[in-house]
């Protein structure tokens, strides 16, 4: 789509000098990883329970099943955060008319692109993943993971390519963290981490983990990212571009009480 506005269709962009093998990773590298219908992701939060980025949710049909650990599950509701707002339009058909895109941008940053997925049955094989809850997020390292097309920082990804490959995974520097975001840059060598890398569209919704002593705690979720240039010929993963990511420390609060409240069968 236009400026990862995050089309719903990617994977991990990676160093144009770092063999895929090194980024490619089984499953059991994230278990509590969510394929949504399509593409996209979410993340096991708890056993009944599904994050995701609020874009990732099918706007023209109901939500039915995901696939967890390889196992489609049955959906029961979902919860759209009350200040997600949908991206009108009119702003894409201008972006495609000038190619120019800074108002999607200001859209996207006012908006709080976070959803709530409880699922029919709780989850067993696979151990949901705990929320980073520290608001200490700049300058951190952060390993994201994800499945579909790819492609190295030296020409972006293949918008034409196929939208779901091998998963990977790769890591990152938190650059800057504010309200509902946190971003990162992806860094040309050899400023950047051995396997340094970016989430691109499709990978919305996917998991953004900071470690924990020795576990890894979601701190986000791949949400938008900033394409230089005319958006109508840029490529989305090129080196220097931003990604900016939901921040889930900013939205714990709403996760609790939306899950306590359902709980105790609160709508």
């Amino acid at each position: 789509m236009l400026l990862a506005v995050s089309s719903t269709a990617s994977a991990i962009v990676i160093r144009h000098d770092v063999d895929d093998a090194k980024y490619r990773v089984a499953t059991s590298e994230l278990p509590a990883l969510v394929d949504m219908p399509e593409e996209a992701h979410g993340v096991l939060i708890a056993p009944q329970w599904v994050i995701t980025a609020a874009h990732t949710i099918p706007g023209h049909s109901k939500l039915k099943q995901v696939v967890i650990n390889g196992l489609s599950r049955d959906v029961e509701r979902v919860v759209m955060h009350p200040g997600y707002k949908p991206l009108p339009q009119e702003l894409i058909d201008q972006a495609m008319a000038s190619g120019e895109a800074m108002l999607i941008v200001v859209f996207l940053a006012s908006s709080d692109d976070i959803a709530l997925v409880k699922l029919a049955e709780p989850v067993t094989d696979a151990a949901p993943v705990a929320i980073y809850k520290v608001s200490d997020e700049p300058g951190q390292i952060v390993k994201i993971v994800g499945r579909g097309a790819t492609g190295t920082g030296a020409t972006g990804h293949d918008a034409g390519g196929a939208n779901r490959t091998e998963l990977r995974r790769a890591f990152n520097k938190i650059t800057s963290a504010y309200d509902r975001w946190f971003c990162y840059v992806f860094d040309e060598p050899p400023s950047s981490l051995p396997l340094e890398g970016i989430t691109s569209n499709g990978d919305s919704g996917g998991p953004v983990l900071i470690q924990v002593n020795d576990q890894w705690s979601l701190a986000g979720l791949a949400s938008w990212k900033v394409v230089q240039g005319d958006v109508r010929t840029s490529r989305p993963g090129l080196y220097g571009q931003t990604n900016c990511n939901v921040r889930l420390s900013h939205y714990i609060d709403w996760i609790e009480s939306t899950i306590s409240s359902r709980a105790r069968g609160g709508g």
